[in-house]
Parts: C-alpha cells; sequence; structure tokens
C-alpha cells in the first residue's frame, strides 16, 4: 500500500496502559494502512478524542485510575462518531459485555489475534458509517416533518384567516385583533403544558371566535349607536351562527373553533350565553379564548370607546374573577401579563379607522 493511501486511512486512537501492547496494536493496524493515536489512560484518550476526533478506538478494561467501562460511559453521546472495540482478558468478558450494552461496538480477547483485531476493526468501521448514516437520514425526515408540520399550520391559518376575512368585511373587526386573540391563546396554551399540535389548533381556531357575526343583519351589525334589547337578542346569535358555520367537520381545529364560537360568551357563574353554562360546562378552548378577547377589546380603540389604559382594563378582568372568568385561567392570565404586552406591540392595529362591531 502506498505511503499517501496509508495517510488517508481511518484513524484509530489505541488505548492501554502498556507501552508494548500500544506499539503491538500499531504494528497490525498500520499495517493495513490504519492511522494510528495513542493514550495511556482513560483521561488522555478522552482528550484524545477532543481534539483529534478518531473514528474508533481500541481501548483496553483494565487501567489504572480510569478504566474502559467508565471511558465508554464518559463517551456517551460521542457514539457512533467515535466508534470503540473493546481489548479485554477472559476474565474481563462480564465488563465488556457491559461496555457493549453502553454503546460499545464490540471487543477481542488478551492474547489477541492479529486476524481477530482487524476483524473487529473493519466491522466496526461499517457499522460506525451505517449508524451515521442511519442517523444522519433520520435527521433529514425529522427535518422534512418539520416543514410538512409547518405547511399544515400555515394552510390551516390560512383557512382560518380566509373565514375571518368574509366575517371582517361586514364586521370591520381588526385584522390584528384577532390575529392576537390566536396569540393568547396559544401562549396560555403552551403555559398550560398543550402539546404542540393542541396549541396550533387553539392559535388558528381562536381568531374564529366572532364567524357567527356574518349572519348577524348590517343594521344591527353596523349601527353606529346602542343596541336595543331585540337587536342584542339578535347580536347574541352570533355564538350559535358560528358554532353551526363550523360544525361537522373531521378537521380539529375546526372542530375547536366551533366550541370556541359557541362558548367565548359564557360566564363562570353560569350567567353567560346562549346556553347557560357554568363553570367547567364550559370548554377549556372558550374559557382561555374569552379573557383575551375581552382584554383586547378594553385596550384597543374601537368605533365605540378608546382604547382602556391596560391597568383599567387589568382592572375590570380582576372584577370578573370566578363571576365571568375562570378564575385558574385568569390568575394565569395576569401572571403572564408581559408575554401579553410583548404580543400587543408586536402586533399593532392600523392606523385608526372607523371599526363598526357589536361586543367583542
Amino acid at each position: 500500500m502506498a505511503a499517501e493511501e496509508r495517510d488517508s486511512g481511518p484513524r484509530i486512537l489505541v488505548v492501554d496502559d502498556l507501552p508494548v501492547v500500544r506499539l503491538t496494536l500499531r504494528k497490525i493496524l498500520e499495517k493495513e494502512g490504519f492511522r494510528c493515536l495513542e493514550a495511556s489512560d482513560g483521561e488522555e484518550a478522552l482528550d484524545m478524542v477532543a481534539r483529534e476526533a478518531p473514528e474508533l478506538m481500541l481501548c483496553d478494561i483494565q487501567m489504572p485510575n480510569m478504566d474502559g467501562l467508565q471511558v465508554v460511559k464518559a463517551l456517551g453521546g460521542r457514539i457512533p462518531e467515535v466508534a470503540v472495540v473493546m481489548v479485554s482478558s477472559v476474565e474481563e468478558t462480564g465488563t465488556a459485555v457491559e461496555c457493549i450494552q453502553l454503546g460499545a461496538f464490540g471487543y477481542v480477547h488478551k492474547p489477541f489475534h492479529p486476524r481477530e483485531i482487524l476483524v473487529q476493526v473493519s466491522s466496526a468501521l461499517r457499522r460506525r458509517m451505517l449508524e451515521i448514516d442511519y442517523r444522519d437520514r433520520e435527521r433529514v425526515l425529522a427535518r422534512k416533518v418539520r416543514e410538512q408540520t409547518l405547511e399544515i399550520r400555515n394552510s390551516r391559518e390560512e383557512i382560518a384567516i380566509r373565514l375571518i376575512s368574509a366575517s371582517e368585511e361586514r364586521d370591520n373587526e381588526t385584522g390584528a385583533h384577532v390575529r392576537r386573540i390566536g396569540l393568547y391563546a396559544a401562549h396560555m396554551a403552551t403555559v398550560l403544558g398543550w402539546t404542540q399540535e393542541g396549541v396550533d389548533a387553539i392559535r388558528a381556531a381562536a381568531p374564529m371566535h366572532d364567524i357567527g357575526k356574518i349572519g348577524v343583519p348590517d343594521a344591527i351589525l353596523q349601527k353606529p349607536g346602542p343596541l336595543t334589547e331585540e337587536e342584542w337578542v339578535v347580536m347574541r346569535q352570533h355564538t350559535i351562527m358560528g358554532a353551526r358555520i363550523l360544525q361537522g367537520s373531521s378537521v380539529p381545529f375546526i372542530q375547536m373553533a366551533a366550541r370556541i364560537a359557541a362558548g367565548h360568551h359564557e360566564k363562570w357563574d353560569g350567567s353567560g350565553y346562549p346556553r347557560g353554562l357554568k363553570g367547567e360546562q364550559i370548554p377549556l378552548e372558550a374559557r382561555i379564548t374569552a379573557i383575551g378577547d375581552v382584554f383586547d377589546a378594553l385596550s384597543h380603540r374601537r368605533y365605540y370607546k378608546e382604547a382602556w389604559p391596560e391597568s383599567k382594563a387589568l382592572e375590570l378582568l380582576k372584577e370578573g374573577r370566578g363571576t365571568h372568568f375562570d378564575p385558574d385561567l385568569l390568575d394565569l392570565f395576569l401572571d403572564q401579563v408581559q408575554a401579553v404586552r410583548e404580543i400587543c406591540g408586536g402586533n399593532p392595529d392600523l392606523p385608526p379607522e372607523v371599526i363598526v362591531g357589536g361586543e367583542g
């Protein structure tokens, strides 16, 4: 084998506290074109791995200070980047097996035969390449799954936005408002420990809370003055209309949106509408959305009112604790007020324009 071919072969770190053993192993390996590094104990071996990144370590088990088993444990996540083959006596077979359980690729017995060393080393290097290839394929697959998940989420949110847009044409609600509602709800769901799928679902579903207003007559929806009691009866039907628009879907986030549309005006004490649900009878996602919806409506300008100061809006929320709002969820919202401010700051309303609509 030519010198340049030997210089380009895989690098093997030979670890043994006996110089004669290291020399013997080097001669066997270098004859076959492998490049060799040496370490006389476990600590030196780990330092060599960090600095030189060899493809394979041929490591004795019985060594002073730090034995081969401790070396394998310390390597941890560096395997299979560095493959490990143990060198043991017959009496150390149990320890060698324990090393394999921790990630080592194989072992050879002392006194070893050159052929046995070469077979184990070649086998470990092949397995190393296979495991690295498999790991890289898994990473590629995981990346593709993430990309597809993002595409699905974006498609889901596009559906929500298109549905909301149909309502906005008549209700003149701000796009920033519905976007903030989704972000408030998603943040609360995250803090509550929901799965990422659940968080993504409520981010897309909560903005559709008022989709039913598309069925409210213009004369009521766009009335510049206060609504009469009869008109409020009609306005309150937007919860039922929204649920009807969204019901019957096989898509989980649309199903959630239907529950939110129906339940976001229910109140914790049972005095809300349309069904007078009480406490945990109200779907959790609707209870979450209701808090963000009221806060956002209070703290931003509407055609019938100026924006309230944050302190005044929060005070009204506190007054509704245990009557209007789920007390535990309200406490959570108040604890997350800094995150709420960041959501508001990152998603401001466009320059003032006439916004017509009923209740928040």
